[in-house]
C-alpha cells in the first residue's frame, strides 16, 4: 500500500482524542496495516509541566507511551477493515527510557504493526530526538467496535 501523511485535521477524525490527550501534531507517514510514523512538537505550554515537575520539566513516560499508542492506532485504523473501531491500550512490555525528554524537543515517533488478528494486536514502538532513540518498546492493544464500546453509555 501507498503511505499516506496527516495533518491534525485527519488526526482527530481518526482518533477520539483531544486536548489535553491528543499527543500526536501531525502524521509524516502510515502505511495501513504495517507501521506509522508521527511528531509531536514538546512545548512549555503542555498541561503536564505544570505539575512534572515545576521548576525542572520532564515528560513522563507514560504520556510518551500514550503518544506512540496513538501513532500506532493510525496505522490500524486507516485499514479499511478497521475503519469503525477504537483502538484500546491491552499492555505494555520492555519499555525502555534513554533520554530525559523536555520542552523544545522534537518526537519522531515510529511503530511497526507486527502482529494483529481480529481484535487483538501488538506493535513496536520508539521515539527519536535528533536520530537518537529516547524511548522503546512493545504496545499491545485490542480492537473494539465503537457500536460496542457506546452500547455501555
Amino acid at each position: 500500500m501507498e503511505a499516506q501523511n496527516f495533518d491534525i485535521k485527519k488526526i482527530m477524525e481518526l482518533l477520539p482524542h483531544r486536548y489535553p490527550f491528543l499527543l500526536v501534531d501531525r502524521v509524516l507517514e502510515v502505511v495501513p496495516g504495517e507501521k506509522a510514523v508521527g511528531l509531536k512538537n514538546v512545548t512549555m505550554n503542555e498541561p503536564f509541566f505544570q505539575g512534572h515537575f515545576p521548576g525542572e520539566p520532564l515528560m513522563p513516560g507514560v504520556l510518551q507511551i500514550e503518544a506512540l499508542a496513538q501513532v500506532g492506532a493510525l496505522a490500524v485504523l486507516t485499514m479499511p477493515e478497521y475503519k469503525n473501531n477504537l483502538l484500546l491500550f491491552a499492555g505494555v512490555e520492555k519499555f525502555r527510557f534513554k533520554k530525559l525528554v523536555q520542552p523544545g524537543d522534537q518526537l519522531i515517533m515510529e511503530v511497526e504493526v507486527s502482529n494483529i488478528r481480529r481484535s487483538v494486536g501488538k506493535g513496536k514502538g520508539s521515539i527519536k530526538i535528533e536520530d537518537k532513540v529516547v524511548t522503546s518498546g512493545e504496545l499491545l492493544f485490542s480492537v473494539v467496535p465503537k457500536a460496542d464500546y457506546n452500547a455501555g453509555e
